[in-house]
């Protein structure tokens, strides 16, 4: 028994475990832990959020841009038709009097109205007794009459609608009535 004692007293005492300071210390450890390149865990997660950040505002930026693109292209063609045709309005007109004019063109007066429906363009009514709006025609001539309502007496030039628009007003001669 005395070879117990004394082997018990060769082995030093186990220290008893400090409660709070190991546990602080790990989760020190585990807060600022440390990648195999040697950089805090904190660190790359900050830098993850930047560049996610980075990468989203990149997205809206370039949906952003490609949407402006694709307005800027729809102007463009927009304007590139209605640029077009309003140089050929001076054509439209020298074939409407031709059929007009001539009976064998006949035929080619429904292909004209077809056409101009396809093409979104619409002639401006000016038929005798239409009232007459400045919005839409150019009064180049005025008759009196023996009323206050001023109408439509007679068509100089066809005006012309583009999608709804006046690109270019009917000239016609004004009479009261």
């Amino acid at each position: 028994m005395k070879k117990d004692k004394s082997q018990a007293q060769a082995q030093p005492a186990k220290p008893q475990a400090e409660p709070a300071e190991p546990q602080a210390q790990s989760e020190q450890a585990q807060a600022q832990s440390v990648t195999p390149q040697g950089q805090p865990q904190a660190d790359l997660q900050q830098k993850l959020a930047e560049l996610t950040s980075d990468l989203q505002r990149t997205r809206a930026d370039f949906e952003n841009y490609r949407k402006q693109m694709d307005l800027q292209k729809s102007q463009a063609a927009s304007f590139a038709k209605y640029e077009t045709i309003k140089k050929v309005l001076p054509l439209l007109d020298d074939m409407s009097r031709a059929i007009a004019s001539t009976p064998e063109l006949k035929p080619l007066e429904k292909t004209l109205e077809k056409t101009l429906k396809e093409l979104n363009l619409a002639t401006i009514d000016t038929k005798p007794g239409t009232l007459f709006n400045p919005d839409i025609h150019d009064a180049v001539m005025m008759e009196d009459g023996d009323g206050d309502t001023e109408v439509i007496s007679e068509t100089l030039r066809p005006g012309y609608l583009y999608e709804g628009e006046v690109i270019r007003p009917a000239m016609v001669k004004v009479t009261t009535k």
